[in-house]
């Protein structure tokens, strides 16, 4: 089966489809995606908390709904509920294992503890985490050694990720980390020099340790694609041979007296390259799946849409 691996926010959006009715959702992250964790374990937050949308404090740490609702209500699923919270939860559709304070150091380990195992590899597996990682080492210690640090955040991501993959996840949808440098709390707080503010006065720095985290998280997300979906290497063709001797795709040559056939791989779904020089079918569709939703367009307009 496919691994379908989205990275979104600030990096890259790419856009739902009616074509994949998801049974559940899991979700892994913290307080941005938290549904009710923290209340669960250390008591109700306390109003005005939830006085936008629900009308009384409601487990978020926010007014009202979270990306994550909205997710939800998109895919036509309820909200999820925390799985800490066993007070009315229903996991049914999925479960939320986001937690205040979380950081990517924590692998999720869920399988064992919930119902519907058959839907597993059906699920979406959104990630929301990094924030904190980021937030703690830039009030702790120095934007050098957070920027050091970042290769190993997102090291112990990546291993979460194919820790799910190993238990049947098959659909990812990952949210990278915003500009945490335009956090009033450290706008206010620890007010930018000058030379270190942008034209919003956000501190600019600390976007840049954020799109420094972004960058490496994309890079390790196309590794992932590639490596989950059983991708060999890309300068690795599937039919012929190039190297200690040459033979083309479909042709027969004499090597060292022994005539050797340009035969096909066998395998070539895993290959990015047909003949060394074409593109296997695998790779045509991932790339003609991009343009026809027109995610790596400029304009992004769906191929489907382009007389608009």
């Amino acid at each position: 089966m496919e691994v379908v691996i989205s990275v979104v926010a600030v990096a890259l959006l790419l856009g739902l489809s009616c074509g994949c009715p998801f049974p559940a959702i899991y979700n892994f992250g913290d307080s941005n995606s938290n549904t009710g964790s923290a209340s669960a374990a250390f008591g109700r937050f306390p109003p005005p908390y939830g006085e936008t949308f629900f009308g009384r404090p409601s487990g978020r740490y926010s007014d009202g709904r979270l990306i994550i609702d909205f997710i939800a209500d998109e895919l036509k699923l309820p909200f999820l509920s925390a799985y800490l919270d066993a007070i009315e939860s229903n996991f049914r559709h999925g479960a939320n294992f986001a937690a205040s304070g979380s950081t990517t150091a924590k692998s999720p380990d869920f399988k064992d503890r919930l119902p519907r195992a058959e839907e597993f590899s059906k699920a979406l597996y959104v990630l929301d985490i990094g924030q904190n990682d980021l937030s703690y080492g830039l009030g702790t210690t120095t934007e050098e050694q957070v920027k050091e640090s970042i290769p190993n955040i997102i090291s112990q991501f990546a291993k979460a990720i194919e820790k799910l993959y190993g238990e049947g996840a098959r659909v990812f949808w990952i949210h990278n980390t915003g500009p945490v440098g335009c956090f009033p709390f450290f706008v206010i707080d620890y007010p930018p020099k000058p030379e270190n503010a942008d034209s919003t006065g956000c501190i600019k720095s600390y976007n840049d340790v954020a799109q420094e985290f972004n960058k490496h998280l994309k890079d390790r997300i196309s590794q992932l694609r590639a490596h989950l979906h059983g991708l060999v290497g890309p300068f690795i063709n599937c039919c012929g041979h190039f190297g200690d001797y040459h033979v083309i795709c479909g042709k027969t040559v004499a090597v060292n007296g022994t005539k050797i056939f340009g035969a096909s791989c066998g395998e070539p779904t895993k290959h990015i390259s047909w003949d060394g020089v074409h593109y296997s079918e695998a790779a045509n569709q991932c790339v003609a799946n991009r343009i026809l939703d027109g995610s790596h367009s400029d304009p992004p307009v769906p191929i489907t849409k382009a007389c608009l």
